[in-house]
């Protein structure tokens, strides 16, 4: 995948910083104990997680080999259930004063030094790619089941859109199984409209969907629904029954593949 250029994630990483502190500055006593998309979390342990990992990054040189201080995530996370919204919001506030700070002191670069991802040693930019997405699903963890609207036609939801479809070989080919032979085209719709072609040859692999004069299967959901479905966060059956996610071509495999393209949790 790419790596963006610095001002663009310190850019992005901002609106995603700003939609948790818009949220921990806004809602109510019971809004904060709603269950989130994560199950094991209410709204204040998914954003006291997400916070969190941005507290266990404070203070961590770029490194392939020595890990971020990731208790620091687990303790604010159990921490959450305790503080008053004013406490949590003050403590987010502190910590994301300072990953602003350590942010905006990178250069080019750091983008490119090796470090420690959830998907191996890679550039930091990917890292932090990575984060960006985190904290995106996170957010709408909280806001999908609070009945919030999002703008989701932003720079931090482009990113987040990115993720997913540079999996979309491994969805494809291990999620979903389609066969060899054959070639899936997603026609994302909007906020984020693109096509995503993937051809089957031994493997899946992404292809320029305009090489595909006839796929077998397409795919048909809005960008934000299909994020949240590779997420594993939302019920593929309440998407198909609302039309929100629909298939042609091939019936057995349209439907096998809007039901099985979560590749990560």
């Amino acid at each position: 995948m790419k790596i963006h250029s610095l001002q663009h994630l310190l850019s992005v990483t901002e609106e995603c910083f700003g939609d948790i502190e818009g949220l921990c500055g806004d809602l109510s006593d019971d809004e904060w104990q709603v269950q989130s998309l994560c199950p094991d979390w209410n709204v204040r342990q998914c954003l006291g997680h997400a916070v969190g990992v941005e507290d266990a990054l404070r203070g961590w040189e770029i490194s392939s080999e020595t890990m971020p201080a990731f208790e620091r995530m687990t303790g604010l996370t159990e921490e959450s259930v305790t503080m008053t919204a004013g406490e949590f919001g003050e403590r987010t506030a502190a910590i994301f004063g300072e990953r602003r700070a350590e942010l905006a002191a990178l250069s080019d670069d750091d983008l490119m030094r090796e470090s420690f991802t959830p998907v191996g040693v890679q550039a930091f930019g990917r890292f932090w790619a990575i984060r960006i997405f985190d904290m995106w699903v996170h957010v709408r963890d909280c806001t999908i089941p609070l009945g919030r609207t999002t703008d989701d036609h932003t720079g931090a939801a482009a990113i987040t859109l990115e993720e997913v479809e540079g999996s979309i070989g491994y969805i494809v080919g291990k999620k979903i199984g389609l066969p060899d032979g054959m070639s899936l085209r997603v026609d994302v719709t909007g906020p984020l409209a693109r096509q995503i072609g993937v051809v089957v040859e031994g493997r899946a692999s992404a292809v320029d969907p305009g090489s595909l004069e006839a796929p077998d299967v397409v795919l048909t959901a809005d960008s934000t629904t299909l994020i949240m479905l590779a997420c594993g966060r939302i019920d593929p059956q309440e998407k198909i029954d609302s039309g929100e996610i629909s298939w042609s071509g091939n019936d057995e495999w349209g439907e096998k593949a809007a039901r099985n393209l979560a590749f990560t949790m």
